[in-house]
């Protein structure tokens, strides 16, 4: 008989519960979602092999995934929104049930085979996904950080978009030496009101980047800031949706402001400033928040991070702890913002990138990235391993159990 957990807020959660039992199903405990993520081995008591759980504000926790991956437990989200429906995809559940469903509908899907998670299953980045590079106020190196992501990105594939849709103060074309008088960005937004934007049209008005393995190609951003209102949401929807068939991955630098404010004018259907901003980040598969390793720079993440949470929801976000150096936080730097980000913002995975400025400096003057410039500085070696492990993990190959044998255990097992 099936076994499940219902993590699911009161008063739900019980109404739940009581309808299952009434379907025959065995409850063997009801809880709230968020004590799911916080005790992911008391989530998954012994005899349990379903977690119903409630979609929340942040994704699923990764201990939680690997708790019930290593015990056989599957996993089925409740959620209405469209991160509940993001993150299914990217844990590889099925389409979440509704939050309000009904017990005999749970009980149906708790008896099919496909219901749930599969137990080799890991959150990754969906192929052609779109990478967001966000950051607070206060330059924490967004832009550079983006140029670096697509640079690593390319290894691996065989074309990569690089989009600048920053509203305020777009940099790419200027750091990467491209003219910015050509369209980009802008006039990709205005192909999707007329329909003719596909792959063709990208390949047209973007500007090749960089050199070596694969491809970048750059949508510059505007050229002036009045232009901000050619970046509308539908627009920058529709130009997201076409670059995710034409490149493999889509990074994308965009502003810091999340501020919704304009809403309060009369004309409701007219343009908004963080449109772009804000279109991109709930468009996102993955997005990359970057904070300055200082103390101004962490204090104005966390001020920043409730309203990116309110913004995208539950979607998946590497959190990155960009030029960090002792000077300004003591000896044990890398532990100082650890533990900040956890007690206050209940963020435990955090990826550091060292301050370098001898090899930030050479990229800046041979405007390419510092991956090119200096392949083997801090910096590289920094972000490669953040695309390797976080942005865009490539699946371990299996290791067979005999190559970890000693060299004397295979040469008795030979003669013997």
């Amino acid at each position: 008989m099936t076994g499940a957990v219902v993590a699911v807020d009161p008063p739900r959660g019980e109404r739940l519960a009581a309808e299952l039992r009434a379907e025959g199903v065995r409850v063997v405990a009801v809880i709230e979602a968020d004590a799911a993520s916080r005790a992911p081995d008391d989530a998954v008591p012994a005899g349990a092999d379903t977690l119903v759980l409630q979609a929340g504000r942040t994704a699923p926790a990764p201990a939680l995934v690997d708790a019930c991956r290593m015990r056989g437990v599957r996993i089925i989200l409740l959620g209405d929104d469209a991160s509940a429906r993001r993150d299914a995809a990217g844990l590889g559940l099925a389409a979440p049930l509704a939050l309000d469903v009904e017990g005999w509908v749970l009980a149906d899907a708790l008896a099919a085979p496909a219901a749930g998670i599969d137990a080799t299953a890991r959150r990754r980045p969906a192929a052609g996904g779109v990478i967001a590079v966000w950051g607070p106020h206060g330059s924490p190196g967004r832009s550079t950080l983006a140029i670096e992501l697509a640079a690593e990105l390319r290894r691996g594939a065989s074309r990569v978009a690089l989009v600048d849709a920053d509203s305020h103060a777009p940099s790419l074309a200027l750091l990467l030496g491209i003219a910015d008088e050509g369209p980009g960005f802008a006039a990709a937004c205005r192909q999707v009101d007329l329909g003719g934007l596909d792959g063709d049209e990208l390949s047209r008005i973007s500007a090749p980047a960089g050199a070596g393995a694969g491809r970048i190609d750059v949508l510059t951003g505007i050229n002036r800031p009045g232009r901000w209102p050619e970046l509308a949401h539908d627009r920058v929807v529709g130009a997201l949706a076409a670059c995710r068939a034409w490149a493999d991955h889509v990074v994308v630098d965009v502003a810091a402001a999340l501020e919704r404010d304009e809403e309060i004018m009369s004309d409701l259907d007219g343009p908004r400033r963080n449109a772009a901003t804000v279109a991109t980040l709930q468009e996102a598969d993955t997005i990359v928040a970057v904070l300055s390793a200082d103390p101004v720079g962490v204090a104005r993440f966390l001020r920043a991070h409730a309203e990116l949470r309110a913004t995208i929801g539950s979607a998946r976000v590497v959190v990155v702890a960009n030029r960090l150096r002792p000077g300004t936080l003591g000896i044990d730097a890398r532990g100082q913002v650890r533990r900040t980000l956890e007690r206050f913002a209940g963020i435990e995975d955090v990826w550091f990138v060292p301050l370098d400025p001898r090899s930030a400096d050479a990229a800046v003057l041979a405007a390419r990235p510092v991956s090119e410039v200096a392949p083997r500085s801090p910096l590289s070696a920094a972000v490669r391993r953040l695309v390797g492990e976080a942005v865009s993990p490539s699946p371990r190959p299996a290791i067979d159990p005999r190559a970890r044998r000693p060299r004397g255990a295979r040469r008795l097992a030979r003669t013997g």
